[in-house]
């Protein structure tokens, strides 16, 4: 059946081999991520390597992601590996110390002392330990350990409601965006941004890495810091997509407060034209168990009738026991979901405008299609814009979209809706329409009879042209 909803999967060592890969993508998996926090530059170009062989075997191409490390602010590392802390004990974040103890531990991220103030609350490993800080002193920051637990080497630390003034990008990010652009990626996630500058900072800099190579990448905003929910609009507008990454968002802003940002993120992204990935703990279950809990199969199918594009993998996938399994799983789920999904074409278009021709004709592509009861729209599309505008609205109706361009072809493969194929177009309309059928017929996603949409640009091969509609019924005279 055709899966609107993608599919994203991080590879890691349970996933890293060619064959494992290429049961990963016969399963469903649109898009593959490379987290840049694990591995060195050889191991990402070895396993990207990997993707596309696999991908080339499975006959479809998959989208690669590289996802930054970002100004993850952790603390150091402790003599004996990790301590227990005590409710009600002192303890010392000392931006100084070499290696931790019971009393105190070191900080990767030096200026630290300098965001705190007495009172400020910190909140580390995932928000499992508190602690309140008391004073700033120097280099050092004394708090109270509010809730105590085991605390080992390199462990994450949030401020509870943001403001910490790490730049989004550090010195690391910068080297592994020239190592993803030479990779040849698709998108590049950018973690912790606070606002638009950030993106087009990261977006700057892909593309002077990209240029040598001819690749201009996706830039996801990854939405992980309080800072960027009132900055949420200038971050769309400064990217391509966004990622809901719930982890460190909800150490920030409260565990309670993110279902309700996650479906304000998924609305504004679809408003603006932009594609929304949900993350974290979607199927957290299957690192170790060959099932799902039912929490986590609704909290699945709620992304997908909240309107996300993609439904995303992290541990389950890099590091967990079933990575295909949990893939056959998600993609079972998300099928189930969209059976269910009501279309609000109609309504969707009320009080609408389109300036451009081209929107226009993909907003008359998806109307006609949706009332006339056609099998498939086929958007021949260059840039894949034409198959962007058609996935921001919903209908049951599968959008097609056919490009010579592969770059065009894999950025595609995370939109909502759309099956990117290849297509070498002829510069004459009617022959490389004719060729579009007979391309999505022969892969069986249209036969005889059905009705289908179909639209182009004149002159072909420019982006942005699109201009023209044309309903033909398969098998009949063209």
């Amino acid at each position: 059946m055709h899966r609107a909803t993608k599919i994203v999967a991080t590879i890691g060592p349970a996933s890293s081999t060619p064959e494992i890969l290429l049961q990963m993508i016969r399963a469903g998996a649109d898009v593959v991520r490379l987290n840049f926090s694990h591995g060195t530059a050889d191991d990402h170009r070895q396993r990207a390597e990997f993707v596309r062989e696999a991908a080339r075997q499975a006959g479809r191409e998959v989208g690669i992601m590289a996802d930054l490390q970002g100004p993850k602010i952790r603390v150091g590392k402790f003599e004996n590996g990790k301590t227990t802390l005590v409710p009600g004990n002192p303890f010392v974040l000392d931006a100084e110390c070499e290696l931790g103890n019971d009393d105190r531990v070191g900080l990767d991220y030096k200026d630290l002392p300098r965001d705190l103030k007495p009172g400020d609350v910190l909140l580390l490993n995932d928000g499992l330990i508190v602690l309140d800080v008391v004073r700033v002193l120097g280099s050092e920051i004394h708090t109270t350990v509010k809730v105590g637990g085991e605390l080992s080497n390199n462990k994450g630390i949030n401020r509870q409601g943001g403001g910490l003034t790490a730049p989004a990008l550090t010195a690391k990010d910068m080297e592994d965006i020239r190592t993803a652009m030479s990779l040849g990626v698709d998108y590049v996630a950018v973690s912790f941004p606070k606002n638009a500058t950030d993106m087009e900072m990261a977006r700057q800099l892909a593309n002077i890495a990209g240029a040598p190579y001819g690749i201009k990448p996706k830039m996801i905003a990854k939405i992980e810091r309080a800072e960027a929910i009132p900055a949420l609009q200038g971050i769309l507008d400064a990217s391509d997509g966004i990622m809901v990454a719930r982890g460190d968002l909800a150490v920030e802003v409260g565990n309670a407060a993110v279902p309700a940002l996650q479906k304000r993120m998924i609305r504004m992204a679809r408003e603006s034209n932009k594609f929304v990935i949900t993350a974290t703990q979607m199927m957290e279950s299957m690192i170790y168990a060959p099932v799902p809990t039912r929490a986590e199969v609704s909290d699945v199918a709620n992304a997908v009738l909240d309107g996300t594009d993609a439904v995303m993998l992290s541990a389950e996938s890099a590091a967990g026991k079933y990575p295909v399994q949990t893939i056959e799983t998600m993609a079972a789920i998300c099928l189930e979901a969209e059976k269910s999904e009501q279309s609000e074409l109609d309504k969707d278009f009320l009080d609408r405008t389109f300036t451009r021709i081209d929107q226009s004709i993909a907003m008359g592509a998806l109307f006609t299609a949706y009332h006339l009861g056609a099998k498939a729209i086929v958007a021949l599309t260059e840039s894949g814009s034409t198959a962007l505008w058609m996935s921001r609205h919903w209908t049951h109706v599968p959008i097609f979209a056919l490009t010579p361009r592969v770059g065009s072809e894999r950025a595609m493969a995370i939109y909502r809706n759309v099956t990117s194929l290849h297509l070498d177009t002829s510069t004459d309309r009617d022959t490389a329409l004719q060729q579009a059928l007979e391309t999505v017929v022969s892969k069986g996603y249209a036969s005889h009879g059905d009705m289908v949409v179909l639209t182009v640009g004149e002159p072909m091969g420019q982006a942005g042209g699109t201009n023209t509609l044309k309903i033909v019924r398969v098998g009949e005279p063209y």
